[in-house]
């Protein structure tokens, strides 16, 4: 094969290792130069890394979609509380708004307490309360249209499923902070 020359300049440093590694390995400075540049252009494929590389991603993309569906959860959660939330709370008159910040804050570290407890173990709500409904009323979710179902149900006329996902969300002795023992 027919070589090419080239003229290069490197830094003197750099030049002083290459001299003493060419020394110390007892070959030619265009042999090293050339595996060198060889290594570095055109790397060496390591065998099965493609197939591991696929199979995380694919992982990666599963664990993805389920973080996309349960932030969806949670947020379409949060936004129908609110909604509910601000369409029946009445306003309170100024006489009653400060008792009601004070107890406002004490049920609000309640709620932080029981979020860090829950957040310490592997047991969730959303998961109590979807295991009661699909245990008590399956076809709850197949058949609920938007809030219009919770009407029905609250006047009398339904399953009753609404009594047992608040029965399901209802904190416990331990979360409420009483004990009863």
């Amino acid at each position: 094969m027919a070589k090419k020359r080239y003229a290069l300049y490197i830094s003197r440093p750099l030049a002083s290792k290459f001299d003493l590694v060419a020394q110390q390995r007892h070959g030619s400075k265009s042999a090293m130069l050339e595996e060198a540049l060889r290594l570095s252009l055109e790397p060496q494929k390591v065998p099965g890394a493609e197939e591991v590389m696929v199979r995380r991603l694919d992982e990666l993309h599963k664990v993805v979609g389920t973080v996309n569906r349960d932030v969806a959860i949670v947020t379409e959660t949060l936004a129908l509380f609110v909604r509910y939330f601000l369409t029946i709370t009445p306003p309170l008159p100024q006489s009653e708004q400060e008792p009601a910040r004070l107890l406002g804050r004490e049920r609000f570290q309640v709620f932080v307490a029981q979020v860090g407890r829950r957040l310490a173990t592997d047991h969730r709500l959303v998961s109590e309360v979807l295991e009661t409904i699909s245990s008590n009323s399956p076809d709850l979710f197949a058949t609920a249209a938007d809030d219009a179902p919770l009407h029905g149900r609250a006047a009398g006329n339904g399953n009753g499923a609404h009594r047992e996902v608040a029965a399901a969300m209802e904190p416990t002795d331990s979360e409420k902070g009483t004990d009863h023992g």
